[in-house]
């Protein structure tokens, strides 16, 4: 039995593989979109407490991390926010801005997995669901596709499986294993916008575990303003969200506790309250609990009138630069999205494509772009799936 003929197969009907998908349909080509899942955009469904934060207004290319920076420019330069939401709007889904440019549904995500799917209904494209890849193979100029009890063949495959993050939906490493098995390389793929987990020599602060504040927290470089989470392991919340991705293992992370706190406000505080204890002064600034374990671990227990101002300065640099030195992550079954992946050395920032495989490409999570917390990584797999779907 022959191969049935196609334009381009797809691999992955999550947000970037769909949007290739209508995009390349739109365009009049044959498309056949395949997944193992029986059902598209899963990541998309559980976005955003159910809401989907589908882009960010912000989205420009240094808030994404690639091996190479510069990879993100033209995807993101020809497909922007304001695309996006322009097709949200014609399809007449109601928005809202959050808080940092994060834009939401007002109803359900799956508003956004309806609208893609008629944009992919309007290209015709075909759809295969629940049907788990055999085999590919490459022969001349064209790819071949086994799965399920079918077969197919197309000039482009369009690799958009995503990463090995949130395995519980079908996540898994596939785009990796067959990117190296056409040529390209992979930049190690770890754990990102994920909870960090700390040692029982910290056990003091997991006894804080639902205790939240805003702080900065900064690794490396990096610096993020946003609230941070005690949890029973470690760390979370979008401050820790944010830098995990920037975290190495073995390296530590600060914590500025009290980022509105001007210089000297412990010396303040003691003129203006001099018998009140540190705690309290943290408490009147900080959670309770919090304020509680900090002073704990700063050992000042006498009252601010008996603490020379040096013991105070120094309380006050500890607090603004705490810390900590995670033993790890809650790994890829917490983790939001992958840093890492298919090495964009190998692809065309305009097209996606292979530069060595005509007709080849990669797209979405499966690459080494990864955005910041906030809608960025969907804008990514937006802009990304539409210079590919332009192209195939």
């Amino acid at each position: 039995m022959r191969p049935e003929p196609f334009d381009a197969i797809i691999l992955g009907a999550g947000g970037a593989g769909l949007m290739c998908a209508a995009v390349a349909g739109r365009r009049g080509r044959r498309v056949l979109l395949v997944d193992h899942s029986d059902a598209p955009g899963k990541k998309i469904l559980i976005s955003g407490g159910g809401r989907c934060n589908f882009t960010n207004l912000h989205a420009a290319p240094d808030r994404f991390l690639s091996a190479n920076p510069h990879f993100a420019v033209s995807a993101l330069a020809r497909y922007t926010p304001a695309d996006f939401l322009g097709l949200v709007e014609r399809h007449r889904i109601a928005w809202h801005e959050k808080t940092l440019g994060q834009l939401f549904c007002d109803g359900s995500a799956r508003q956004i997995v309806a609208m893609l799917m008629d944009e992919c209904d309007r290209g015709r494209v075909e759809l295969a669901l629940g049907h788990p890849v055999r085999d590919i193979a490459h022969n001349d100029a064209s790819f071949r596709l086994a799965f399920g009890a079918r077969t197919a063949e197309a000039p482009a495959l369009v690799i958009a499986t995503g990463g090995p993050s949130i395995p519980k939906l079908g996540a898994t490493g596939f785009a990796y294993d067959l990117a190296r098995r056409f040529g390209l390389k992979v930049v190690e793929p770890r754990p990102a916008l994920v909870p960090l987990t700390l040692s029982r020599e910290e056990a003091l602060f997991h006894a804080l575990s639902g205790v939240s504040t805003e702080v900065v927290a900064s690794a490396g470089k990096a610096a993020f303003r946003e609230a941070a989470l005690f949890t029973h392991r470690g760390l979370s919340g979008p401050a820790i969200l944010q830098i995990s991705s920037y975290w190495r293992p073995g390296e530590p992370i600060s914590i500025d506790f009290l980022p509105e706190a001007k210089p000297g406000w412990l010396r303040e505080a003691k003129r203006s309250t001099p018998r009140a204890a540190l705690k309290t002064a943290l408490a009147r600034r900080l959670p309770e609990r919090l304020a509680e374990a900090l002073a704990e671990r700063l050992a000042l227990a006498a009252e601010l009138a008996n603490l020379p101002d040096r013991k105070l300065e120094e309380a006050e640099r500890r607090l603004a630069h705490w810390r900590f030195t995670p033993n790890g992550t809650e790994g890829f079954a917490k983790a939001e999205v992958t840093v890492g992946g298919i090495a964009t050395a190998g692809l065309s920032s305009k097209s996606m494509a292979a530069r060595h495989l005509p007709g080849l490409y990669a797209i979405g999570e499966a690459v080494d772009v990864t955005g910041w917390l906030g809608g960025y990584n969907f804008q990514w797999a937006w802009a990304s799936g539409v210079a590919a779907g332009e192209a195939v």
